[in-house]
């Protein structure tokens, strides 16, 4: 849709239109970052139901959804198994492995995925992939190396921002909000 695509400059809208994956990180991207453990450490995560709601929208529109993430995490686990991910690989030391197997798995080349991290641990990633964003509250020198700093912070729906661009610069967006299942 235009009036999501006038946000986005010229590189950004380009590099968008050739994306079949996005990967994310979760702690500071799908979540604020926080943890919360209470008196018998159980971890509690605050996820947006805005990120939620759009990965069904992009797999219908045929794109791969999926997570890499540093921690491993019952919560997240179960959020990944609820929203159908793809995949989700948890507890990595090396992402950047990770997604050289997801690539392999999938035949993605690097300038056909988007990236959303906020860490040192996304860097490597970043610095590969066709689309690299950030939240506007990543680390300074994440943001440096990202295409698209969103305009929200994460776990206030940075996905859905990224995921909204995906879709509108691939012209599919516009047929997910004429539907009636939204």
């Amino acid at each position: 849709m235009k009036e999501i695509l006038d946000q986005y400059t010229p590189d950004q809208v380009s590099r968008a239109k050739a994306i079949r994956a996005l990967v994310m990180d979760v702690d500071g991207v799908m979540t604020d970052g926080g943890i919360i453990y209470d008196n018998d450490f159980v971890e509690y995560k605050r996820f947006n139901v805005k990120d939620g709601q759009i990965i069904s929208h992009l797999k219908r529109s045929g794109i791969i959804v999926g997570v890499l993430t540093g921690r491993d995490s019952e919560v997240v686990k179960k959020r990944c198994e609820e929203l159908k991910m793809d995949f989700h690989y948890h507890g990595l030391k090396d992402k950047l492995a990770q997604l050289h197997e997801v690539q392999a798995t999938y035949q993605l080349a690097a300038h056909e995925i988007a990236y959303i991290g906020d860490d040192i641990i996304d860097l490597d990633i970043m610095r590969q992939c066709g689309l690299a964003c950030a939240p506007v509250d990543a680390l300074s020198y994440v943001r440096r190396e990202a295409h698209l700093v969103t305009q929200v912070k994460g776990g206030e729906g940075a996905v859905r921002e990224v995921a909204d661009l995906i879709l509108s610069a691939q012209n599919k967006f516009i047929d997910i909000i004429k539907t009636k299942d939204i």
